[in-house]
């Protein structure tokens, strides 16, 4: 992790993570931004400030580099591109070891669309409680700026979040909290799987906290609508007990519903002489065939549920001793 000789003072320590794809110069004018808006707050100005770009090209960005000769900028490096969620994680868990309990730090986008004047109030309730460190704040979405077809495809998806996982989902990367939370949430493997959503995954004590969504300082997203794709199937991830639950539930109703009409089918034919019609038995056989994959589907989700859940929380005491250590 390079270092551009940032001096400590005294007041404690502000560190804003920022993933960057080929964003480097919209970073400088967030950088820019988001000092005025420190140096514009009391109980903020008195920070160290330092920035921290995640270079997601995986060094292939040589505008990444210059940054470094700003005193204020750290830069982190994966050995590849990991998309924008998995690269907050990657440079979150290499700075840790330079992080205090009771610093502060502030995740964000680098493009503009998390914007740097919103970062005090975002930042407001940990400031007021400095002794409490089990606190989370995120950003709840109030306004976008996005095309119909972006708003259109986001509301569908929201819906469909809901009904999955039973949780709305109105927050981004743009969130704020302590060191001493970051060294412990980071420890679980879902942050492996999505950032932002395992940030409201995990029930911590958070706080949303009302901030539009800005506008891109320079250039178009490079986000193509795979990539998008792939990031809401990301982003159910986290909540995969409570989707397998509901899931689970929905199967065994539906299995249900299959062997009462069976069984109301059956008993009207053996005990009574009332006729039956033809598509009964047809709408029977359909049923019949939909709770057996109904009861399949609740064997492998039943089964894949209890064995990933294991495997991700296999080796937590070696990976805490480790961290401890």
């Amino acid at each position: 992790m390079g270092n551009g000789g940032v001096a400590a003072r005294e007041g404690g320590h502000l560190w804003v993570l920022c993933p960057s794809y080929r964003d480097a110069p919209s970073f400088r004018i967030l950088r820019s931004n988001t000092r005025a808006a420190v140096d514009g707050t009391a109980v903020l100005a008195d920070l160290d400030l330092t920035f921290v770009v995640v270079d997601d090209t995986g060094g292939c960005d040589p505008e990444v580099e210059l940054l470094l000769e700003l005193p204020d900028v750290r830069l982190v490096t994966p050995p590849f591109n990991l998309g924008h969620q998995r690269a907050i994680v990657y440079g979150l868990r290499k700075l840790l070891p330079s992080v205090a309990d009771d610093d502060l730090i502030v995740t964000m986008d680098a493009d503009g669309e998390d914007r740097p004047e919103d970062l005090p109030a975002l930042v407001e309730p940990l400031m007021k409680t400095p002794d409490s460190f089990r606190s989370l704040c995120v950003a709840r979405r109030t306004e976008r700026s996005e095309s119909l077809q972006f708003k259109v495809l986001y509301t569908l998806f929201r819906a469909m979040f809901r009904t999955l996982t039973g949780t709305t989902v109105r927050s981004g990367n743009f969130a704020a909290y302590r060191g001493w939370l970051a060294k412990r949430m980071l420890l679980h493997p879902y942050f492996d799987l999505c950032y932002s959503s395992t940030l409201i995954s995990l029930r911590f004590s958070t706080i949303s906290v009302p901030c539009p969504r800005g506008e891109r300082y320079e250039g178009r997203s490079r986000m193509s609508p795979l990539a998008l794709f792939m990031h809401g199937v990301r982003m159910l991830m986290p909540f995969t007990d409570r989707i397998a639950v509901r899931a689970l539930t929905a199967f065994s109703a539906l299995f249900g519903i299959g062997i009462l009409c069976a069984v109301a089918v059956a008993s009207i034919r053996i005990f009574t002489n009332a006729a039956i019609p033809g598509w009964t038995t047809f709408t029977l056989l359909g049923t019949f065939i939909l709770s057996v994959v109904a009861l399949g589907n609740f064997v492998v989700l039943f089964a894949v549920f209890s064995h990933s859940r294991g495997l991700s929380l296999a080796n937590l005491e070696a990976w805490q001793e480790d961290t401890d250590g």
